[in-house]
C-alpha cells in the first residue's frame, strides 16, 4: 500500500493564508501561497518553517486573492523553493497589479512588516508560468489540468494526477452563475481525493435575484433619506460583479442620475483593462452583451473612479465601493470611521468576513469601533450595518451536490473556520453513512495546520498500448480469450509513473526517446583465401548474403547482423551492432576467421599434387623394399603409403589412402576409398551451389532421424516407433500410452496430456537444435 500525504501549512480550520502540500511517490505539489488578512508581517504567513520547500516540484496558484497568492514572492525569493509555479493567464495579469498595491500598502503601514520588496515581486513574476483552462501539463510525473472555478476571473480548480492517484483541488469555487462568471466545472474523471473549501459550512445562500433586489432596494432607500452607502469589497473579484449590478440599476432609474457611484480604488481602475481583455473567459451573458452592443460591458456609464479621499467630494448622498473588504485599513476603513456616527448612512457587507478583522467585528453591530490610527480612541457607530453576501463561495447545498457529481473516495476540507467546517464534516459523514464499511465508503477529514494526514492507496500499474502495436492488440482482443495463444511483442517504457507498450520504431514519436545503435568494429589479418573463409563461414551459418565477391574485395553479411569485409591483402574487418545476440554471432565469426588459416580442413582443401616426378626416391624404394620385410600391418599402423591425390569429387568424401596388409605372407588389397575433394568455390555461382548442397542436409528425413535420436535419449528402450504410411505420421509408443507426431507441421496428439506435453517440448527443442541458423534464400 502506498501512502498519500496531505499537510496543511495554512487554511486548516481557518480562512486565510491558504497553502497546502500533497505528496505521493516522492513527488510534491504545493497548492496556493497566501497571507492571513487579520495579521501583518511574518505572522500573516503560512507555517513555511514546518516544511522543506526545496522538495516542492510544482506550486499551483488557484486565483489572485491575497489569502491565496500574496506570499508567493516570499516563497520564491526568500526560501529555498526551487520548483515551478503555474497560474492562469488572467490570474497572472491581475496578480501583478494586486501585489504591487500590497507591497505599497504594507510599506506605508509599517516598513518592518514588509515581507518582500518591489524587486522581489518583479524577479519572481518573471519565473511564473501560465496554463490555459482544459490544458494539461506534465512535469516529472506530475500531470495537472486547469478547470473553471467560477470564483473570480481566472480562478482555477486543478485536477492533479501522480502515479495513478487523482486529486482535485477546488480552491475557492462557485456553482452559481452570476453576471459575468461561469459556474465551476465538473471534471470528467473521478478523483481519488477531493480537497474542497468549506467557507460557509452548512449555511445556505439566498437566490441571486433576491440578493440583488435586496441590495438595490436598500441602497435606493438610504440615498432617498440623504444617507451614504459604503460597500467594502476586495479590489478585484466581487467588486466587478457589484459594479455591473449598480451600473445596470442606475441606467433603469432616472431619479438616481444625479447621485454618484464611486469606485475608490486606483488598483481596480488599472485592472479593469484585464477584465475588458478577457471577455472570452466569461459567461455567455457577458459575451452576448459584447456581441449585441459592440460595447465592452466593463466600460461603465454611471460609475466613477476616485484615486484617494482628498479628491472625494463628500457633500451629498453617494455610493462608494471601496477596498479592502476586511476594513483593516485603506479607503474603506477611513470612510467607515468617517460615516459611522451618522445614522442615515448604511454599511453593506457583501463578502465573507474573516475572524479577527474589523469586517467580522462590525457585523456584530458594536456601539463603538476603535480608530485605526489610535485604537484607544473609540468612534460611535450609529450607521446601519447590513450583511448581504455576494461571496462567490459554494453553500452547503451547492457543495454537497458538487461532491455527488465528482464522487470522490476521500474528502479533505480546507478554507473554513472550525465550527462551520466541523458542521460540514458531520453533515457529509451523515449523508454517506450508508456506505460505511463497504468498498464505496467515503472518508471525510478536516486537518488543522501542521497536522499530517496520511491516506493509504493500493497502487495499480496499467500499461497503455501505443502506436503500431495497437494493431496486434486488437487482433488478440478479437480472438476467443480462452483459446487465445497469441503473443504481443514490444518494448515496455516507463516514463515517470506512466507505462507504455509500443514497438521500438515508435519510441521517438510517442515517448520522445531516441534509440542509439552502438557499432562495433574489429580488424584482423588472415592468411587464408577469401574462398576458404567463405567455406568455413558457410559451414557454420548455412547462408551468407554475398555483397561483394571479386579479385579486390570480398564482403558478406551474416544473419542480417554481422558484416565481414576482406580485401586482397588479407585484412578482415568485422562490423556489427552491439547486442547480446549480435555480439555472440560476431565472436563466432571472428573465431572462425582466426582459425581458418590453420585448420586441418583448410590444409586439406588447399593442398595440391606436385607437377614433377620423384624418380630417384622411387628407385631407391624399389631396390630396398623386400616383400617379406616391408609388409605393413594395418592394425598397428606402423607405416602407410599415400597415393597420389585424386581430383576432388565432393565435400563429404575422405582423402585417398592405399594400405597393403600382409597376413601369413599373403598380400591382400584393401579397397581404396574415394578421396576428399577440394570444393570448387572460385566463383559466386560455385559458392551458391555449395550453399544449397549444405542446406540439403537439413531435409525432413534428416530431421526425423535426429529427432528420433533425441526422443530415444529421453525415453530409452521403452520407446517404440511406428510409421503410418497413409498419413505420413509418426506414432510413438511408450508402454500403454501412445502419441502421434504429425510430420507435416510437427504437432503432437495424444490422449495423455502429460505425454503430449513432454513430447511436444522435446520436438520443439529438437527442431531448434537441428535446424540451420538461417534458411537459404531462393537463388
Amino acid at each position: 500500500m502506498d501512502q498519500f500525504r496531505f499537510f496543511c501549512l495554512g487554511g486548516g480550520n481557518e480562512v486565510g493564508r491558504s497553502s497546502h502540500i500533497i505528496q505521493f511517490k516522492g513527488k510534491t505539489v504545493m497548492l496556493d501561497a497566501g497571507v492571513h488578512p487579520a495579521f501583518q508581517g511574518m505572522a500573516s504567513l503560512p507555517f513555511y518553517d514546518e516544511f522543506d520547500l526545496s522538495t516542492v516540484d510544482v506550486l499551483l496558484i488557484s486565483h489572485f486573492h491575497l489569502d491565496h497568492a500574496a506570499s508567493l514572492p516570499y516563497v520564491m525569493q526568500k526560501t529555498n523553493f526551487k520548483g515551478r509555479v503555474f497560474m492562469t493567464h488572467p490570474t497572472k495579469a491581475i496578480y501583478r497589479w494586486l501585489l504591487n498595491d500590497f507591497v505599497r500598502v504594507t510599506a506605508i503601514d509599517d516598513d518592518s512588516n514588509q515581507l518582500y520588496s518591489d524587486k522581489d515581486l518583479k524577479d519572481s513574476f518573471d519565473r511564473i508560468e501560465t496554463i490555459d483552462f482544459h490544458s494539461t501539463i506534465e512535469i516529472d510525473g506530475i500531470r495537472f489540468t486547469a478547470y473553471q472555478a467560477g470564483h473570480v476571473l481566472g480562478a482555477a480548480m486543478f485536477f492533479i494526477e501522480i502515479a495513478g492517484i487523482k486529486v482535485l483541488f477546488t480552491g475557492d469555487f462557485s456553482r452559481e452563475e452570476d453576471r459575468h462568471l461561469s459556474v465551476a466545472e465538473v471534471p470528467p474523471v473521478r478523483p481519488d481525493v477531493l480537497i474542497t473549501e468549506s467557507t460557509f459550512g452548512t449555511a445556505t445562500h439566498e437566490p441571486r435575484e433576491e440578493k440583488e433586489k435586496k441590495l438595490t432596494t436598500m441602497i435606493h432607500s438610504t440615498l432617498a433619506n440623504g444617507g451614504r452607502v459604503l460597500m467594502p469589497v476586495f479590489a478585484l473579484g466581487r467588486a466587478q460583479e457589484l459594479l455591473l449590478i449598480l451600473d445596470e440599476y442606475w441606467s433603469q432609474h432616472q431619479d438616481l442620475e444625479n447621485i454618484k457611484v464611486y469606485y475608490a480604488s486606483d488598483l481596480a481602475r488599472k485592472c479593469l483593462a484585464v477584465y475588458q481583455t478577457y471577455i472570452n473567459m466569461m459567461n455567455e451573458n457577458i459575451r452576448k452583451k459584447f456581441r449585441d452592443t459592440n460595447k465592452n460591458p466593463f466600460q461603465f456609464q454611471y460609475i466613477k473612479n476616485i484615486k484617494n479621499l482628498s479628491k472625494f467630494d463628500d457633500f451629498q448622498p453617494s455610493v462608494v465601493v471601496a477596498s479592502p473588504g476586511m476594513l483593516q485599513n485603506g479607503v474603506s476603513r477611513a470612510l467607515l470611521e468617517k460615516w459611522a456616527p451618522d445614522p442615515r448612512n448604511t454599511l453593506i457587507m457583501t463578502g465573507y468576513s474573516v475572524e479577527g478583522t474589523m469586517a467580522k467585528e462590525i457585523v456584530l453591530e458594536p456601539t463603538e469601533i476603535p480608530s485605526q490610527q489610535n485604537p484607544d480612541v473609540l468612534i460611535p457607530r450609529r450607521m446601519t450595518v447590513e450583511e448581504i453576501s455576494f461571496a462567490a463561495h459554494v453553500d452547503y447545498e451547492q457543495n454537497s451536490k458538487f461532491i455527488e457529481l465528482v464522487n470522490p473516495k476521500t474528502i479533505v476540507l480546507v478554507h473554513g473556520e472550525s465550527n462551520p467546517m466541523g458542521r460540514l464534516k458531520s453533515a457529509l459523514l451523515s449523508k454517506y453513512s450508508k456506505y460505511k464499511n463497504t468498498p464505496d465508503e467515503v472518508k471525510v477529514y478536516n486537518p488543522r495546520n501542521c497536522e499530517d494526514l496520511l491516506v493509504e492507496f493500493k497502487g495499480i500499474k496499467i500499461a497503455k498500448a501505443m502506436g503500431t502495436i495497437t494493431e496486434d492488440v486488437n487482433k488478440v482482443l478479437k480472438q476467443d480469450v480462452k483459446n487465445a495463444k497469441s503473443e504481443i511483442n514490444g518494448v515496455l517504457v516507463q516514463k515517470n509513473f506512466d507505462l507504455s507498450l509500443l514497438k521500438i520504431q515508435d519510441l521517438r514519436e510517442y515517448t520522445g526517446l531516441t534509440t542509439t545503435m552502438i557499432k562495433q568494429r574489429q580488424t584482423l589479418r588472415s592468411h587464408a583465401t577469401s574462398s576458404l573463409v567463405h567455406y568455413h563461414l558457410l559451414q557454420m551459418f548455412g547462408y551468407l548474403d554475398i555483397l561483394i565477391d571479386d579479385a579486390e574485395e570480398y564482403e558478406v553479411k551474416i544473419m542480417d547482423s554481422v558484416l565481414v569485409n576482406m580485401d586482397k591483402r588479407g585484412i578482415v574487418t568485422v562490423e556489427w551492432g552491439s547486442g547480446v545476440i549480435n555480439d555472440t554471432i560476431a565472436d563466432s565469426v571472428i573465431a572462425i576467421i582466426l582459425t581458418a588459416e590453420s585448420s586441418p580442413l583448410s590444409v586439406k582443401l588447399s593442398s595440391k599434387s606436385c607437377n614433377h616426378s620423384h624418380s630417384e626416391t622411387s628407385k631407391i624404394e624399389q631396390e630396398t623394399r623386400e616383400p617379406e620385410k616391408t609388409a605393413i600391418s594395418a592394425k598397428n599402423n606402423e607405416s602407410s603409403e599415400l597415393s597420389e591425390p585424386k581430383e576432388p569429387s565432393g565435400p563429404s568424401e575422405s582423402p585417398a589412402i592405399n594400405i597393403k596388409e600382409e597376413k601369413d605372407h599373403v598380400e591382400e588389397a584393401v579397397p581404396e576409398p574415394t578421396s576428399f575433394p577440394s570444393p570448387k568455390i572460385d566463383t559466386l555461382e560455385d559458392k551458391a551451389k555449395l550453399m544449397v548442397e549444405i542446406q540439403e542436409n537439413y531435409s525432413s528425413t534428416s530431421r526425423v532421424h535426429n529427432l528420433r535420436t533425441l526422443l530415444r535419449s529421453h525415453f530409452g528402450d521403452a520407446l517404440k516407433f511406428e510409421l503410418d504410411e497413409k498419413g505420413g505420421d509418426w506414432k510413438v509408443v511408450i508402454g500403454k500410452m501412445e502419441a502421434t507426431i504429425k510430420l507435416a507441421d510437427w504437432t503432437v496428439e495424444s490422449t495423455s496430456n502429460v505425454l503430449k506435453n513432454r513430447i511436444q517440448s522435446i520436438v520443439k527443442r529438437g527442431m531448434t537444435l537441428v535446424a540451420p541458423f538461417s534458411q537459404p534464400r531462393k537463388l
